[in-house]
């Protein structure tokens, strides 16, 4: 057993609030608007320097949300009543600008202290209370603690021979110039082809000189269907977003889809193709998530999705044999277990004289050279190298934060053996510490402003109830972090994710145990279990005075 830390005494005059909230996207904004109306008093730290969360940082070439409006945006009228957008994939600065929209509404701005990295967090048992360190010096003390650094936060770079090496000009997606870079007429390499590669490569193909994409593993990308709105299309399609936002409750991602109801086993190849064609045409994550109902589930299923879009992707590529590498016969993983970027141009850009594939499995990188990339096929010459690989998803925002509990234990040497939490939002030995769209919550498999108002209300009321009822303390118990882990696994179990090396599974980053880091029960399951909690009195939960 670890000895609790003694809190230094300079500490003790640190600023104090009901509510430390960290993180300034979707979920922290909207635990800050709603805290506040509760008569809380909230202060919410940011490590960027403007609102947005992961849109401060994403502005790479071609950076834009892969959900469609409206439901990428708050639900309350008060906000959408009078705002327009301009395409139905809104680019990341359209977001900076949505953001901006919702700070003039709701004065959230007063209550942030931007260009402040949370360092550490302390519970400091005496008085009940988080101290909450900032990396440049200070404190802010607060009865709760409640995270919202989002399932993108710490960027991955994987360690790649001579990487430090390089001459020219390098950056990971998650790390871009705020002011941008030029990429005319410049011999660009991207490595990774999940969605930051993607949008990179669609960009880049427009303009490099030569572009070299590196994949390791096949992308499964989607047809975006990206289309402009102007204000009178909006005003009309406002008539329907009551009822749109209703019905995210319903679905297993926090969407507005109407899904078939069928499996892809009982319908006829020509009413199959009809339901695939219609949500291809639908656009964005339809056809992920509004087919059959067991395509996630059951691996026939599966591969009728997978034929599809190989055909789907293989019309449009000139090249046969690399068609082949793009798009294989035989499916790199089950469709759907990896999360599906969305493309507009990518698979057509190939067909250019100025951009190359080169396969990872066959021909690895050896090492970065001062000049570029060497491969077993020889070398690369690069001025721009760009490396979108991902990141340490779901749980490296929170164990990147020095979180100590009750027995000085941190939060990252918790997670080391894998994920224990109750209902994917408390941890034991974390008393009065909750996170959103963490680990073992639908995060990854959902929406993100969905999840930010159907679990932040949960949280908000929850927190409500601990101070009206005067519980100046709670903790999650390790029996119902077991309860909680078994459902997450049993669930898992009867689908497909557990079958792909992915970021759900953890499995991108090298030593990190590999289980499900998103809860598979989807959303409507999912609030009925932090229901059923609520009810019994928070059950799962040790409350004290």
């Amino acid at each position: 057993m670890k000895t609790q830390p003694t809190v230094p005494p300079e500490i003790h005059a640190a600023e104090e609030v009901d509510v430390v909230v960290v993180g300034a996207g979707f979920t922290g904004l909207y635990q800050l608007h709603r805290l506040r109306q509760l008569g809380f008093s909230v202060r919410l730290l940011e490590a960027g320097a403007d609102l947005g969360g992961i849109w401060y940082w994403n502005c790479y070439p071609g950076a834009r949300v892969d959900t469609h409006v409206p439901m990428y945006e708050f639900s309350s009228e008060d906000l959408w009543r009078d705002w327009t957008w301009t395409e139905r994939f809104p680019a990341w600065d359209e977001l900076r600008r949505y953001f901006h929209y919702v700070d003039q509404k709701l004065d959230l701005s007063r209550d942030i202290r931007f260009n402040t990295r949370v360092e550490g967090a302390e519970f400091d048992r005496d008085r009940n209370q988080w101290v909450v360190s900032i990396l440049d010096g200070g404190a802010v003390r607060a009865r709760f603690l409640v995270l919202c650094t989002g399932f993108a936060a710490k960027p991955y770079i994987p360690d790649i021979a001579g990487l430090e090496r390089f001459e020219g000009v390098k950056h990971h997606t998650a790390w871009w110039p705020q002011d941008g870079l030029d990429m005319t007429d410049k011999r660009v390499g991207v490595i990774g082809t999940g969605a930051s590669g993607v949008q990179v490569v669609q960009e880049a193909a427009r303009v490099a000189a030569q572009l070299t994409v590196f994949q390791r593993t096949p992308i499964l990308a989607l047809a975006m269907q990206q289309c402009s709105l102007d204000e009178a299309t909006q005003r009309d399609m406002k008539r329907d977003y009551p009822a749109r936002f209703a019905r995210r409750r319903e679905s297993f991602g926090g969407f507005d889809f109407h899904a078939s109801g069928k499996s892809a086993l009982e319908v006829s190849p020509e009413e199959r193709a009809a339901i695939y064609e219609a949500s291809w045409a639908a656009g964005g994550f339809s056809f992920w998530a509004s087919t059959f109902y067991d395509v996630m589930t059951n691996l026939q299923a599966n591969r009728t999705a997978y034929d599809f879009w190989r055909e789907k992707v293989q019309a449009r590529i000139r090249d046969p044999k690399l068609a082949e590498q793009l798009a294989p016969k035989e499916p790199p993983h089950p469709f759907g277990v990896k999360r599906p970027s969305l493309e507009q141009t990518y698979y057509d850009v190939f067909n250019q004289d100025n951009v190359r594939l080169v396969n990872l499995k066959a021909t690895p990188i050896l090492e970065i050279t001062p000049s570029g990339v060497r491969t077993a096929e020889g070398d690369c010459e690069l001025d721009i190298l760009v490396l979108a690989t991902g990141f340490d998803a779901v749980t490296g925002g929170l164990t990147q934060i020095d979180i100590r509990g009750v027995e000085g234990l941190t939060l990252k040497e918790k997670r080391a053996k894998g994920a224990r939490t109750h209902l994917g939002m408390a941890s034991a030995g974390f008393p009065n510490l909750l996170f959103l769209y963490g680990p073992q919550s639908p995060s990854g498999f959902c929406n993100g402003p969905t999840c930010a108002e159907l679990q932040g209300d949960w949280v908000v009321e929850f927190l409500g109830r601990m101070r009206d009822a005067g519980v100046s303390r709670f903790e999650a118990t390790t029996a119902a972090e077991q309860t909680w882990k078994d459902h997450v696994e049993v669930v898992g179990a009867m689908t497909l994710f557990p079958l792909a090396d992915s970021w759900y599974m953890g499995a991108n980053i090298p030593g990190k145990p590999r289980e499900l880091l998103n809860y598979p029960g989807g959303v409507p399951l999912y609030l009925q279990m932090c229901q059923a909690s609520a009810d019994k009195g928070y059950e799962g939960f040790v409350l004290g005075t």
